[in-house]
C-alpha cells in the first residue's frame, strides 16, 4: 500500500499507534461495552461508561478528531487518503473504536457542516463540544412518506415566519437520535417548494434537541440490532420554532451542503467495511486451520471450497481496498464533486465485498456464525444496512451508468476516424 500511495511519516505513526489502541483496548472492551448499555427503561437513558475510558486514552494518545482533513483549521491535518486508511483499523471494532476517537457517524459529517458552513456563534455552541465529545448529534433527512433515495422527495416544509423558521415533518432512520448526549439535529427541508430548479428547494437547519415539538417516537431496528445507546430512530418535528440564524449556508443551499458532506463520509463507511472483512477473514482462517475443528477426517482449511472461499474473499478485500483509497486520493486532488465516479464505484462495490465476505465465513462457522459469540451478524447487519444508507446501489449504479453512456458521442467519434484511417491505408496498400 505505502508503495502505491505515499504516506507521511506522521500518518505512519498514527497507523501504529491506533492498530495498538483497537487491539489491546477496543476490541477486548467489546464485551463489557455490550453489558454497559442500558436495559429495559435504562436502554436509551445510559452511556457505557467504559468508553470514556477509551475516548480519554485516545485523546492522551493523539488519536482524537482525526476524520476533519487538512484543509479545516480545526483538524490534525491529515489528507482523506491518510484518514481513510485509518478507517480500515477503527471498522476492525465499529462498535466502539470509532466513537472511542470521535470519529463516529453522524457526528464527523455534522462537524465537517458547522466547520466548512457554520457561522461564529454556531461552531462555539456545537462544533467546539462535539469536536471535545461532550455532545452528540444527528442528521434528520430520510422521511417515512417518501421515497428518499431521490432527495428531492423530501416533503419535511422549512416555513419562514418573521424572524423564525417553523418546521412540521417526519423523519426515520435518523442516526444518533437515541442517545441521551444528543443536542442537536440537523434537519434537510423544503425552505423553497416552488423553486423552478429541484435542487435549490431544500434547505438544512439547525434545530436543538430539546426544542417544542420534536419527538423521538421509537427506535428502528436492523434484524434486531436497535445499536442503543445511539439508535437509528423515527423523530416527528411539529411546530418546531428555531430563529432564522439557525439556517446552514443560507436557503436553498441544502443540496451543496449534503453532498459536500456525503462525499468523504461514503469513503469513511466503506473504509471500515474494508477493516471489518479483514477481521472476518482473520477469523475465518482462525476457524478452518483449527485442529479441534474437522469434518471427515481433516481440517476445514483442506476442503477444496472452503480454501477456494479464502482466496476469493483475499482478491476481493485487496481489489476493493484500492479502489477505495483510489477515491480518497481523488477527492484530495479535485474535491468530491470531481471525485464523484470514484465515489460511486467505491460505495457499490465495497459493502458487497463485505456481505459477501461475512456469509462465507458464516458458511464456514456454522451455527456459530449466526450467533452474539461472534461478530459476524452484527457485521452482517452493518453491510446490508450500508447498501442502502447514504444512496442505495441502485442511485450510485445509475450514476455510473451516466458517466459511461455519456461517452457515446465522443466514442463513435474515434471510431470513425479509426475507419476512415483504416480505408485510407488499404488504398495505399500498406503504405503509411
Amino acid at each position: 500500500m505505502s508503495s502505491i500511495f505515499e504516506l507521511s511519516p506522521r500518518c505512519q505513526e498514527l497507523q501504529r499507534l491506533l492498530t495498538n489502541f483497537v487491539v489491546n483496548d477496543c476490541i477486548p472492551a467489546e464485551e463489557i461495552y455490550e453489558s454497559q448499555v442500558g436495559q429495559g427503561d435504562q436502554r436509551w437513558k445510559v452511556v457505557p461508561p467504559i468508553i470514556e475510558e477509551l475516548k480519554a486514552k485516545a485523546r492522551s494518545l493523539g488519536l482524537w478528531n482525526l476524520f476533519l482533513h487538512k484543509g479545516y483549521p480545526e483538524g490534525p491535518g491529515l489528507t482523506n487518503l491518510e484518514y481513510a486508511i485509518l478507517c480500515e483499523i477503527t471498522g476492525r471494532c465499529p462498535r466502539v473504536a470509532p466513537e472511542a476517537l470521535n470519529c463516529s457517524a453522524p457526528d464527523t459529517g455534522n462537524m465537517e457542516v458547522f466547520a466548512k458552513y457554520g457561522t461564529p456563534a454556531q461552531k462555539q455552541q456545537y462544533l467546539v463540544p462535539l469536536m471535545n465529545g461532550q455532545i452528540r448529534s444527528a442528521f434528520a433527512m430520510t422521511e417515512i412518506a417518501v421515497s428518499s433515495s431521490d432527495a428531492t422527495n423530501i416533503e419535511t416544509r422549512i416555513e419562514r415566519v418573521g424572524d423564525h423558521y417553523i418546521l412540521n415533518g417526519h423523519k426515520w432512520w435518523i442516526s444518533g437520535a437515541g442517545d441521551p448526549r444528543c443536542r442537536v439535529f440537523l434537519v434537510m427541508g423544503k425552505s423553497d417548494p416552488e423553486n423552478e430548479s429541484k435542487y435549490k428547494q431544500q434547505s438544512i437547519v439547525v434545530v436543538p434537541a430539546d426544542t417544542p415539538g420534536v419527538k423521538v417516537v421509537r427506535p428502528m431496528t436492523v434484524f434486531g440490532y436497535d445499536d442503543a445507546p445511539e439508535g437509528h430512530c423515527e423523530v416527528k418535528f411539529t411546530n418546531v420554532k428555531v430563529p432564522v440564524s439557525n439556517i446552514i449556508a443560507g436557503e436553498g443551499r441544502g443540496f451543496e451542503v449534503i453532498q459536500g458532506r456525503l462525499g468523504p463520509g461514503r469513503i469513511h463507511h466503506c473504509m471500515r467495511c474494508i477493516g471489518m472483512a479483514e477481521r472476518t477473514l482473520d477469523e475465518m482462517v482462525a476457524r478452518v486451520t483449527n485442529p479441534s475443528r474437522r469434518t471427515f477426517g481433516q481440517i476445514l482449511a483442506r476442503h477444496g471450497t472452503v480454501a477456494a472461499d479464502v482466496a476469493k474473499i483475499r482478491i476481493d478485500i485487496n481489489a476493493a481496498r484500492l479502489m477505495v483509497l483510489a477515491a480518497a486520493d481523488k477527492i484530495d486532488k479535485v474535491g468530491a464533486k470531481g471525485a464523484l465516479r470514484d465515489i460511486a464505484m467505491a460505495k457499490v462495490m465495497v459493502p458487497n465485498v463485505l456481505q459477501r465476505t461475512i456469509d462465507l465465513a458464516i458458511q464456514a462457522f456454522g451455527a456459530a456464525g449466526l450467533s452474539q459469540d461472534y461478530p459476524m451478524a452484527r457485521f452482517f447487519a452493518a453491510a446490508r444496512s450500508i447498501r442502502i444508507a447514504d444512496g442505495p446501489d441502485e442511485v450510485h449504479i445509475q450514476q455510473l451508468a451516466r458517466f459511461e453512456l455519456i461517452r457515446g458521442d465522443d466514442i463513435r467519434e474515434k471510431q470513425d476516424a479509426v475507419k476512415a484511417r483504416r480505408k485510407q491505408i488499404l488504398a495505399n496498400k500498406s503504405k503509411l
